[in-house]
C-alpha cells in the first residue's frame, strides 16, 4: 500500500487532532529581499515588542515577554508591540515615527485576526492562527541565511514543515515518490531536492511526459537500436538509462500514453528496460519520482491510467500546496530568487504598497508567476525601488477595493444566519475551516460573517 504523506483532510477540514496556535510571521523586509522570513510563536507570550535594531534578533525574557529587532531604517527603535488581552492578541503602536498599519489602514491599536497583514516601516508581517497536530508546537524560527537545505525544502509554515521533514526522511530510501500539485507549485524543484538528499551517485534527469510526441515516447524513454524505425540512425540509451544510479523525474505522468505505461511498470518492477528494436532487456538502477497536476484516480476510473502502475509510483505521495495557501513563505521564496540572481541586484527594494499587493494577490500560477512578477518588477523599478506601478496589472489590482458580496448585506435572514453560525461553531469547537466546509462557504466569507456579528470563535475552543 502507498504511504500517504498528506495528513490533512483533503476536503479542507484540517488535520485530525489539530489545535489552533497563534504565530507572527515576518514575511518580507522591503529593504532586504534576500533576508527571507521568520516565525515567532506567540502562544507563551503576553507581550512582543518590535523595533529597529542592528541585526535581526529575537530575545525572549525569562517571563512571558520577548523583543524582536529588525534592521529596518524606517522602523522606530520602539515601534509597536503585540500584547495579549482577554485571550486575544492586540497590535499597539508604540508612538512610532512612521506609524503602524494593518491591512493598509493606519492604526493605534488593532485586535489581530487570522491573515491580518501588519506593516511596520518597510517590513511586512502576517498574523496567523495555524492548525497544528497535537504532537508538538512549532518553535520560533529564524532561518540561517547560510543554511544548506536544498531549495524547496525551506518553509516557515509549521504544518508544511512537518510534511517536508517526513519527505526528507523518505528521500534516501528506494521508494518511488509521486508529487501532486497545481501547475507552477515547484514540483521539479522538489524532485531535485529529493535527489540531492538521496545521495544517489547518478544524475538527475527530468522529462515532461506531455511534451513528447506519442509515437516517440518509448524510444525517448527506453532507447532504441539503430535501424529500429525510420530515422533511427544510431543506438540511443534513452532517458531512463541516462538516469542510471540517479533519479528520473517523470513530470506530467498523467499524459503518459497507455501503450508506454506497461513498459514503465517493467522498469519499476524488474529494474530493466527493453529498447525499441531489441530482444534483450537492459538492466537499470533508477529512482523514479513522478509528478502531476491531474487527479490520477479519475484517470484510472476512465481507463486512461493503469492502477498497477499508480500503485508502484505512489510508494510515497506528497501534495505541494499552492502559493495562495503558503503566503507566509513569500519572503523565503523571494530570497531564494534573489540569491539565485533571478530578480535583480542586492539593492532592489519593495515599497510598502508593493509588498501589500504581493501579499493580497491570489497567485493563480503559483511560484512560477511570482518569479515572473519579481523579474519584471526588477527591470521596471526606478532607482531599485519597486512600486505598485512596476508590478503586473493582475498583481497591482489586488489592492483595489473589493465590492461587498451580496451575502455581506444585512437582510432579514441575519438572525437565522447568526444562529446557524453559533450552532456550527459549537459542533466544530471553534474550527472556522470546519464551519466553512459544513456550510459550503469559503473560509474568508465565514470570517466576514463572524466579524459582522461580533462572534469570537475562540470562545468555542475552551480558551
Amino acid at each position: 500500500m502507498p504511504i500517504e504523506s498528506t495528513e490533512r483532510d483533503p476536503s479542507g477540514g484540517g488535520a485530525r487532532g489539530a489545535r489552533i496556535e497563534p504565530y507572527l510571521f515576518l514575511v518580507l523586509e522591503g529593504a532586504r529581499l534576500d533576508a527571507g522570513g521568520l516565525r515567532v510563536a506567540l502562544a507563551d507570550l503576553d507581550e512582543l515588542a518590535i523595533g529597529r535594531g542592528d541585526a535581526r534578533t529575537l530575545r525572549r525574557a525569562s517571563g512571558s515577554k520577548a523583543t524582536l529587532e529588525i534592521p529596518d531604517p524606517r522602523m522606530s527603535s520602539a515601534h509597536a508591540r503585540i500584547v495579549r488581552k482577554e485571550g486575544r492578541f492586540l497590535l499597539e503602536d508604540a508612538g512610532s515615527t512612521n506609524g503602524s498599519r494593518v491591512n493598509g489602514a493606519a492604526v493605534e491599536a488593532h485586535a489581530l485576526e487570522d491573515h491580518d497583514v501588519v506593516a511596520l516601516g518597510q517590513t511586512a508581517f502576517v498574523y496567523r492562527d495555524v492548525e497544528e497536530d497535537t504532537g508538538g508546537r512549532a518553535q520560533d524560527l529564524i532561518p540561517d541565511a547560510a543554511a544548506t537545505a536544498p531549495p524547496g525544502l525551506v518553509t516557515l509554515d509549521p504544518s508544511f514543515a512537518q510534511r517536508l521533514a517526513r519527505l526528507a526522511r523518505v528521500a534516501p530510501s528506494q521508494l518511488s515518490i509521486l508529487l501532486f500539485g497545481e501547475t507552477g507549485t515547484g514540483k521539479e524543484v522538489m524532485a531535485r531536492a529529493v535527489h540531492s538528499l538521496s545521495k544517489r551517485p547518478g544524475p538527475f534527469v527530468a522529462v515532461n511526459c506531455g511534451a513528447i510526441p506519442a509515437n516517440l515516447v518509448e524510444s525517448q524513454l527506453f532507447g532504441h537500436l539503430r535501424g529500429a524505425f525510420s530515422g533511427a540512425v544510431k543506438d540511443e540509451i534513452g532517458l531512463v538509462r541516462a538516469a542510471n544510479f540517479g533519479t528520473l523525474l517523470l513530470d506530467e505522468i498523467g499524459d503518459l500514453p497507455m501503450s508506454s505505461q506497461a513498459a514503465l511498470l517493467r522498469v519499476i518492477q524488474e529494474g530493466e528496460v527493453m529498447p525499441v528494436g531489441s530482444t534483450q532487456p537492459a538492466k537499470v538502477d533508477v529512482r523514479i519520482v513522478a509528478a502531476t497536476h491531474m487527479p490520477i484516480e479519475e484517470l484510472i476510473e476512465r481507463g486512461a491510467f493503469r492502477r498497477d502502475l499508480y500503485a508502484r509510483l505512489a510508494g510515497y505521495t506528497f501534495l505541494l500546496p499552492p502559493l495562495r495557501e503558503r503566503k507566509v513563505d513569500l519572503g523565503v521564496l523571494v530570497a531564494a530568487l534573489s540569491r539565485a540572481g533571478k530578480i535583480g541586484g542586492a539593492e532592489m527594494r519593495l515599497d510598502q504598497e508593493a509588498t501589500r499587493a504581493l501579499l493580497r494577490h491570489a497567485w493563480p500560477m503559483n511560484v512560477r508567476e511570482l518569479e515572473q512578477c519579481m523579474h519584471a518588477a526588477s527591470v521596471l523599478a526606478k532607482d531599485g525601488v519597486v512600486t505598485v506601478e512596476d508590478l503586473p496589472a493582475a498583481v497591482a489590482s489586488a489592492l483595489e477595493d473589493v465590492a461587498p458580496s451580496p451575502e455581506d448585506v444585512p437582510d432579514a435572514r441575519d438572525v437565522e444566519l447568526r444562529r446557524e453560525l453559533l450552532v456550527r461553531l459549537g459542533e466544530a469547537k471553534g474550527n472556522v475551516t470546519e464551519v466553512a466546509r459544513a456550510m459550503g462557504k469559503a473560509r474568508q466569507q465565514v470570517q466576514r460573517w463572524l466579524r459582522r456579528f461580533d462572534i469570537d470563535p475562540r470562545a468555542y475552543r475552551g480558551e
